[in-house]
């Protein structure tokens, strides 16, 4: 498996191939090939008995990304003439090296779509000739979201490439807690227990918009029924492209105007997330656009009452509007403030939408199930290049 993280560094696909390594048992054996950004981390490990090996690399530097390039082919050859199947995790320019090497040694790919824009074929296309080129000749696309799987078939893919295979959780590491018991969780974590706590998991970006959600907080604390503790929890500042690092910042500033800054909590990227989910009374996800959000299915998982973005065939696949969870529409501060207040002070309804959304997830999206769309595409695309 090719990814651009890998644990302990935190990616969406990483998670997603270190559950289903987890998940698949003895019917695959993994090696993990991935990016990395700690030169402190080794250059080879086991991560839950699955060899790991790393490239680091600067993206801010010429040198160490000709460098990076020239290890991965070295890493890439010697891998693949062992290797049934290459997967891949999302497109980037990983992809341009993958594929023809690939090729070389016919060794099927299989291409992993996870996110919503970036991974569309016309986006793909519209970086150029060999962009296209090292797209097409995948020999399969799992796709993560209804919304992936049309933009696929729209850009003409034949159907018999493309395949759902939606994300999925760990149903024993993400889990409800007791009401009761939150208080005990948030002090573990240091957190104040003394306020109900919205929560925001991913990084700092325009498209995830933070400063959305920031802005219906702010409204929620003019009332004492609703003032709550917001945590974020991701990259507010990074070398990755996306972040945009006067968000936080600009949030910092607003909240100790409004003399609220100690509710404003801001922690890393931790392994440790599911402690937050079960320290939280509502999940939060504003985003513009997103593939499958792992976050919204952890904390579903978790049992906690989500209020997110009405994004087709991504977030509505998963929430049932009223029953699993709240939609709103993208950017909508006052619907956001409005369905967030509700959670806070409905204790019943909050109840009800945590239960339902444990439920959804456990009947479609575990890491069993998963695996098994996983590797039956394996065995698909080995069959085939026989």
């Amino acid at each position: 498996m090719v990814t651009g993280a890998y644990h302990p560094e935190i990616s969406s696909g990483g998670l997603q191939a270190q559950m289903v390594a987890r998940a698949a048992g003895n019917s695959v054996a993994f090696h993990v090939l991935t990016t990395a950004t700690d030169p402190a981390l080794p250059r080879e490990s086991r991560v839950d008995n699955v060899d790991v090996s790393r490239i680091v690399v600067d993206v801010n530097s010429t040198r160490s990304k000709l460098q990076a390039t020239d290890e991965m082919i070295r890493e890439l050859v010697a891998l693949l003439r062992s290797s049934d199947v290459v997967h891949v995790h999302g497109y980037s320019t990983k992809n341009l090296l993958v594929t023809p090497l690939s090729a070389i040694l016919r060794v099927p790919v299989v291409l992993s779509l996870h996110t919503a824009g970036f991974d569309e074929p016309a986006s793909i296309a519209a970086r150029g000739r060999l962009a296209r080129w090292s797209f097409d000749m995948c020999r399969l696309y799992l796709c993560v979201s209804p919304l992936l799987t049309d933009a696929c078939r729209a850009a003409g893919v034949p159907d018999a490439k493309v395949r759902y295979a939606p994300n999925g959780v760990d149903l024993e590491r993400f889990r409800p807690v007791d009401p009761a018991e939150r208080p005990a969780v948030r002090r573990s974590l240091g957190l104040d227990p003394a306020h109900p706590m919205i929560l925001f998991v991913g990084f700092f970006s325009r498209d995830k918009q933070p400063h959305v959600l920031f802005d219906a907080w702010l409204r929620l604390q003019r009332e004492p029924a609703t003032q709550s503790a917001l945590v974020f929890v991701g990259a507010t500042h990074s070398p990755y492209f996306e972040v945009d690092a006067r968000l936080a910042g600009d949030m910092r500033d607003r909240a100790r105007h409004e003399g609220i800054a100690e509710r404003l909590i801001f922690v890393d990227p931790t392994p440790h997330i599911d402690e937050y989910y079960r320290a939280a009374d509502v999940f939060a996800l504003p985003s513009l656009r997103e593939g499958m959000p792992v976050a919204l299915l952890e904390a579903m998982a978790s049992g906690v009452p989500a209020v997110a973005s009405r994004l087709p065939g991504s977030t509505d696949v998963l929430i049932d509007d009223g029953k699993s969870g709240a939609l709103v529409p993208p950017g909508d501060v006052d619907a956001f403030a409005h369905a967030l207040g509700r959670v806070l002070t409905d204790p019943t309804h909050a109840a009800s939408l945590g239960s339902a959304a444990r439920e959804r997830v456990a009947a479609e999206f575990t890491a069993d199930r998963v695996a098994a769309k996983w590797i039956a595409a394996y065995r698909d695309v080995t069959t085939r290049a026989a």
